[in-house]
């Protein structure tokens, strides 16, 4: 594993959450991420399925230098992996277990989080070289079910995604989550039309606060 693989993962851990922009528009985009970074949320997930997700993941990596961890979400083929690596994207994520992504990942020294729900798909993840594993939909067990892959697991970190909001995200925290991925809990279009980013920082803010409180239980 190389230093900056170290260190992206430590900044992935550090944020404690994953801000998941699907939906994400150009002209908003830098504003969101600077609300989110005020209140304390420095990891960025760009979904591909956003139109110009690879000029969203150049802008964001290109604007906040180390203050901002960016990566990219919904990966499901390890040329698109590839793809995003290219565009300056720090970590990957994707919905499923996909060996060849998570192979793509491993050669260039970049974290991969592919989804998972049972405790036989986040070993087999594990084993093919995931660094962190998506529980998702993290709503449907909630934080029991995390708790329940991460008793016989403990090696393996968890990033439940999914029905994270403020409210159950320091519960997932408890149950052993290293990070929550999080998306219109966090940053509902709503606000982001209206230029309410003061809303978005206060959901970061929440957020970092939930995540903070259940690492300190």
């Amino acid at each position: 594993m190389s230093l900056d693989k170290h260190d992206a993962m430590r900044r992935l851990t550090d944020s404690g959450t994953v801000a998941v922009m699907r939906g994400a528009a150009a002209d908003t985009l830098i504003k969101t991420v600077e609300a989110l970074r005020a209140g304390g949320v420095t990891a960025i997930e760009i979904t591909v399925d956003n139109a110009d997700a690879m000029d969203m993941i150049d802008a964001v990596s290109g604007s906040f230098d180390d203050e901002v961890i960016v990566g990219a979400g919904t990966v499901l083929e390890a040329e698109t992996a590839l793809e995003t690596i290219r565009a300056g994207a720090e970590f990957v994520v994707g919905p499923t277990v996909e060996p060849d992504v998570i192979d793509a990942c491993n050669r260039h020294g970049t974290p991969v989080a592919p989804g998972a729900f049972t405790p036989t798909e986040a070993l087999s993840a594990y084993e093919a070289g995931a660094d962190f594993v998506k529980v998702f939909p993290a709503s449907t067990g909630g934080p029991s079910h995390l708790s329940s892959i991460k008793g016989p697991l403990p090696q393996i970190p968890l990033m439940p995604t999914g029905g994270v909001d403020a409210d159950n995200a320091g519960d997932f925290v408890r149950a052993g989550a290293e990070v929550v991925g999080a998306g219109s809990a966090l940053v509902p279009g709503d606000a982001v039309a209206a230029g309410d980013f003061e809303t978005i920082t206060a959901n970061a803010r929440a957020f970092t606060e939930a995540v903070d409180e259940g690492r300190s239980e």
